[in-house]
Order: C-alpha cells, then sequence, then structure tokens
C-alpha cells in the first residue's frame, strides 16, 4: 500500500515537472526568437543606413585649416 502511493506521488511529480519545464522552455524559446528578430531588424535598418551614408558624396573631405 505504501509503496504504490510512493510511486503514484513520483509518478504525478515526474509528470507534473515535466510539464512545467516544457512550458518554461517553450517560453524561453519563444522570447529568444522574439529577440533575435528583433535585432537582426534593427541591425538590418542599420546597415541600410550606414550604406545610405556611405553612398552620399561628399562636398569637403579635408576642410582647409585657417591659420592665424
Amino acid at each position: 500500500m505504501m509503496r504504490s502511493r510512493l510511486l503514484w506521488f513520483s509518478l504525478g511529480f515526474s509528470v507534473t515537472a515535466a510539464s512545467i519545464s516544457q512550458f518554461i522552455y517553450r517560453d524561453l524559446w519563444t522570447d529568444r526568437y522574439a529577440l533575435k528578430s528583433d535585432m537582426k531588424e534593427k541591425f538590418d535598418a542599420l546597415e541600410a543606413r550606414v550604406s545610405n551614408l556611405e553612398s552620399l558624396p561628399t562636398e569637403n573631405p579635408n576642410p582647409a585649416q585657417v591659420d592665424g
């Protein structure tokens, strides 16, 4: 009788722990994926801005120094 209670308790505890860990794993995986896609989007936008700035013609790259 005592062994069967211990067996059922252990089984229930294991199933509960497994389901909780599965939910936590999914939540962390979703957050990681969202962070990864957000960072990729921001770096792509930054790369486009830098590329745009690099393609602009410079009027006077070395301004003349004024001797005074």
